[in-house]
Parts: C-alpha cells; sequence; structure tokens
C-alpha cells in the first residue's frame, strides 16, 4: 500500500474512537484537517482491516487501520526582508526582544505565506545562531499570528537553551491584557482546564477532558457596559490559552469570532481580530543571570477599540 515517497503508518483504532466517522477519526489520530484526512480517504491511501474505506465510514475500536502518509510538505524558507510594525525593544549578543504586530506569524509553517518575525530580523540583519529548526532560528515561544506584543529571540545557542528550559520550566513571567466580554465572576481567579483539538472543528482548540494540563490566571482591572480589560498571568503556554479559557467561561475576547464574539461588538469597535496583546515579558537574562522585565504599548486597532468600549 505505501509509496516510495509515503510513510506507513500501521494500529489499531483506540476505544476511544468507537463509532466515529474515519475523517474525524483520522484527523484526531494523526493531528491533520478532515478535509485533508478525506482528501487521503478518497486517494485511496486508508484501509480498515485491509479494505479501501469512505470517508464517512463509522470505525470500530479495533479495526486494523493502515494509513498510507506522503512525505510532509518542506516548510516554506525563510523569506529575509523588513517587516512593516515589527519593533525592536531591546537587543544584545544573546537576545533581541520584539514588539511583534498583528498579522505576523512567529516562523514559517505549511501554509503560510505571510511576513514572520524570524524573516524579519533577517531582513533587518540580526544574526540567529542556535540549534533551533532553520525556518524556527532562535524561536523560544510564539503568539498567534492575530495576537500582538512582545517576544523574546534568542541569538546564541547558550541563550536558545537556557530560554527554552525557561519557558519549559515555566519561570518567565508572561503578561497580557484581555478585553473580554461581559464581566468575569470573580473578578479574578484561576482557570485550570484542560485544552486539546476541537473535537468537532480541528482548526480549533477546547477545554476537553483528554487535553494538555492548561493555567491561567486573571484579575479585571477595569469594568465597563459591555467588556472588562483583565491582565492574564499565563502558567503554561497551550495553543489559543486564553482565547479558549475565556470562551469556556462564555466571556471570549472582543473580536475573537473563532470563539464566539458577538460580531456586531467586532464590527462597533472595529476589530477584525481579537483582542488580545502581550504586554510584559519578565525572566532571567540567559547572559547575566539578571532579572529583565520589558513592556509594550496598546497597538492603534486595540486602544482605538477600547475608547469604543469605554465610551459605551
Amino acid at each position: 500500500m505505501a509509496e516510495p515517497d509515503a510513510q506507513l503508518r500501521s494500529l489499531p483504532v483506540p476505544d476511544g474512537l468507537e463509532g466515529e466517522r474515519l475523517d474525524a477519526a483520522l484527523a484526531r489520530l494523526f493531528g491533520f484537517s478532515r478535509t485533508r484526512a478525506a482528501e487521503l480517504v478518497a486517494e485511496g491511501r486508508v484501509q480498515l482491516d485491509g479494505s479501501s474505506t469512505a470517508k464517512s465510514d463509522r470505525v470500530s475500536a479495533g479495526q486494523w487501520l493502515e494509513v498510507s502518509l506522503p512525505v510532509p510538505r518542506s516548510v516554506e524558507p525563510v523569506v529575509a526582508e523588513p517587516v512593516e510594525g515589527l519593533r525592536v525593544v531591546h537587543d544584545d549578543d544573546d537576545i533581541v526582544v520584539v514588539d511583534k504586530p498583528v498579522g505576523v506569524a512567529a516562523h514559517p509553517s505549511p501554509g503560510w505565506t505571510g511576513p514572520t518575525v524570524v524573516g524579519g530580523l533577517a531582513g533587518a540583519g540580526y544574526r540567529i545562531a542556535t540549534s533551533g529548526a532553520a525556518e524556527r532560528q532562535g524561536i523560544v515561544h510564539r503568539l498567534d499570528v492575530g495576537t500582538s506584543g512582545l517576544m523574546v529571540v534568542a541569538k546564541s545557542e547558550h541563550a536558545y537553551t537556557v530560554l527554552k528550559r525557561a519557558f519549559k520550566e515555566r519561570t518567565v513571567d508572561k503578561v497580557y491584557h484581555a478585553l473580554v466580554q461581559g464581566h468575569p465572576d470573580p473578578l479574578r481567579g484561576t482557570i485550570d482546564a484542560p485544552i486539546g483539538r476541537h473535537p468537532q472543528h480541528d482548526w480549533r482548540w477546547a477545554v476537553t477532558s483528554g487535553g494538555k494540563p492548561s493555567i491561567t490566571h486573571y484579575e479585571v482591572i477595569e469594568a465597563f457596559r459591555a467588556a472588562s480589560l483583565a491582565e492574564v498571568h499565563l502558567e503554561t503556554g497551550r495553543t489559543h490559552q486564553i482565547r479558549v479559557h475565556f470562551s469556556a467561561l462564555r466571556h471570549p475576547c472582543v473580536g475573537d469570532l473563532t470563539y464566539g464574539a458577538d460580531p456586531t461588538l467586532a464590527a462597533k469597535v472595529g476589530l477584525s481580530r481579537q483582542w488580545l496583546h502581550a504586554v510584559r515579558l519578565g525572566f532571567e537574562h540567559p547572559g547575566t543571570g539578571q532579572a529583565v522585565e520589558f513592556s509594550s504599548e496598546y497597538p492603534d486597532d486595540l486602544a482605538r477599540a477600547l475608547d469604543v468600549i469605554a465610551a459605551g
């Protein structure tokens, strides 16, 4: 079944997928989209107990699943060109701290053809020399494309190792401001709820029983009629963590239509992305061992939206 340029994966269907559609089961097992799963089935790359399949077939626990996975597409190469709005907050031999604008990814990835922090730094002449993959040079943490604010990038191998460990051990102080709909109750609290892929929508994440441990601390610092401005400290760093956790509380970030925000309110404040900004970043400097902290002002789109909410 496997082609020379493909990888054959064979495994029994887990008990937890009993009764799932084949395309949904493939998406959950291998982490790709249901659309991609359906394409693999249509291409004849999937068999159950040695027989051909349809995407709508229901799987049974214990069935033998064989999938011929094409060799993954290569990631787009780093394009070294200046990125409009990418501001360098701090630079030394070990690190560079940037204020990332909305619409910029941390690094190249399959399917992303827009600007990146890695490419922007390369285009501005910054030299990054770490053991990270070529397209992720120096990246020790990420911000969503639609989230603005502070990121630290390692420039040296020593800094890369030290900062990766610091993020893993949760010693980095990551502080965000989020404008969320309504008024969270209590006004100060901790959201301790595991996050995993959404069971129906693979491009989203959700609070799920089988997800990874995820902890968010928040405090409302100003309440308005329609929304609340919260300061958020992340103890863990899951994909979309703040967005998912506040959505689970029924208080999604203003403008975050992916996670249930009110489109009428988003239009009123002029937002086409979530109101979420990484305002402070603190850590032990990998070169000096001294505590350092950096801060960022709200970008224009978030500041304008906040003004509208405050006036409402």
